[in-house]
């Protein structure tokens, strides 16, 4: 209870940096003047009256974070804000349910894509830029963000980054100070989200297309405007943009933040994980382009290369965007291009997944025990990038990887129990925790998951957060040792 009170400061912060958020879908509807504006002025005025209820309410309790309130706060964020994000969808779209509502809102800061809504060409435009918005917001994380403004207000930081960035290698800084460790990423984000939305707009979208769809793309969250998404441009030239931004969001950016402090692209060009993901990337385009020619799915090799980039693009990155039904290809294709978002994101990139580095990691560690097996006494220790891995990073790796095939288990049994078909259960699920979007069957690409019972819906939406915050930093909150003084 005492870490609940310590960070209780800070997540009344958040609540009024998400009520500030709330401008800009705001601003979007003055300007056109549309039905959304009475339900942000609502959830703006609601917002942040909380956070500055919170903040007073618990002025007297301000302290130095310690690491288990990092994990605290974290888990109270990332369940608390949509919460509060949820309302003007709530408010604003007739006849949307609370726990629709607060789905949609979880996809969006959790840039998973999966949506429970249709219709979306004649939704208000703010409220389509609200659910865009929240991908850009939670993309590198809200808490990142709050990093470069608590040591302002005499919190530490360092927790927060540690309980919120992704992979098993993120005790390594990059600045002596988190502070302004996350204002360089924010910077890095920032500049290349400027590229994309400029990019988009030379490609032929409308202004507010290329602002919505940089947010999703940059977000690797995949919300569109249009109901058919990248089908509705059906554009060569829109989708290489895309291609290109979902690659660049798809990498650490902190490899970006060096090579720029360094002034030298050798950061980027020599990192094992970032080579291993674009090599997995071009060979799974290759083979599925010559698996859908062998197959004749499209008349030419240039068609079925066109498509099957855009879309192994899409989901390897976890973007989930859709330009074509994919799910109607012969199954090894869908199948193949939904394993490849397991992992295929590097770690430090705004993508889910359980993240290359960690795949990387395991296969050299499966290396290791083959080589002990023919030479037991070998001294074969696990390097990555030219270092030796430690044992506590391996054991870490190693316990995630369980943990992480028991919650896909788990979660995935449920919803059979529920009374939902293998296929779509297994593939909700995948696209869940690993913030992918779409599945297969009733949560394909040609559909969504607004056709799940409110049980559904909410084991779908805790297989959200669980992916998005990789899994320990939730489910430590449930473990008795971590509540006992």
């Amino acid at each position: 209870m005492r870490s609940i009170r310590a960070v209780m400061p800070v997540v009344g912060l958040l609540l009024m940096i998400l009520a500030l958020m709330m401008v800009v879908p705001l601003a979007f509807a003055r300007i056109q003047r549309d039905a959304g504006e009475p339900a942000f002025v609502v959830g703006l005025v609601v917002t942040l009256l909380a956070g500055l209820g919170l903040r007073l309410a618990s002025r007297e309790q301000r302290r130095e974070l310690q690491p288990r309130d990092g994990f605290v706060l974290v888990g109270l964020t990332w369940s608390l804000l949509p919460a509060f994000a949820a309302l003007p969808l709530w408010l604003g779209i007739p006849g949307m349910s609370v726990t629709d509502a607060y789905f949609e809102a979880v996809s969006g800061l959790t840039a998973t894509g999966g949506t429970v809504l249709t219709g979306l060409d004649a939704l208000p435009l703010s409220l389509n830029v609200w659910r865009c918005f929240m991908m850009l917001i939670g993309g590198l994380g809200i808490i990142v963000l709050a990093v470069a403004v608590l040591p302002l207000l005499g919190v530490g930081g360092a927790q927060l980054f540690k309980a919120e960035a992704a992979g098993p290698l993120k005790d390594t800084k990059l600045t002596p100070r988190m502070a302004e460790t996350a204002r360089g990423l924010w910077t890095v984000y920032a500049v290349f989200s400027v590229a994309c939305f400029l990019a988009y707009r030379w490609a032929g979208m409308s202004w507010s297309d290329a602002f919505m769809h940089m947010c999703s793309t940059m977000g690797l969250g995949g919300f569109s405007s249009h109901d058919l998404s990248f089908g509705y441009w059906n554009s060569p030239l829109i989708e290489a943009v895309a291609i290109v931004f979902m690659m660049l969001a798809g990498v650490n950016f902190a490899l970006y933040f060096v090579a720029w402090r360094q002034r030298s692209w050798r950061a980027l060009l020599g990192h094992v994980e970032l080579q291993a993901f674009f090599v997995v990337v071009l060979a799974t385009i290759a083979l599925i382009t010559l698996f859908l020619a062998a197959h004749r799915v499209y008349p030419t090799v240039t068609e079925a290369l066109r498509h099957t980039a855009f879309h192994v693009v899409s989901l390897a990155t976890t973007t989930g965007y859709a330009a074509y039904d994919y799910a109607t290809w012969p199954i090894f294709a869908p199948l193949l291009m939904i394993l490849l978002g397991c992992f295929a994101t590097c770690a430090g990139s705004t993508g889910g997944g359980i993240k290359m580095v960690r795949m990387v990691l395991l296969i050299k560690q499966s290396q290791r025990e083959l080589v002990r097996i023919v030479h037991p006494d070998a001294v074969n220790p696990v390097q990555f990038a030219g270092r030796v891995v430690s044992p506590r990073v391996m054991q870490s790796v190693i316990a995630y990887m369980m943990i992480y095939g028991a919650s896909l288990m788990v979660l995935t049994f449920l919803l059979l129990f529920t009374g939902l078909d293998v296929v779509t259960a297994f593939t909700a699920v995948i696209a869940c925790v690993n913030n992918i979007g779409p599945g297969l069957g009733e949560v394909g690409p040609a559909v969504n998951f607004g056709g799940l019972s409110d049980l559904q819906t909410w084991i779908c939406t805790f297989g959200m957060l669980l992916g998005r915050l990789e899994l320990l930093s939730v489910l430590v909150l449930f473990t008795p040792q971590f509540w006992r003084d």
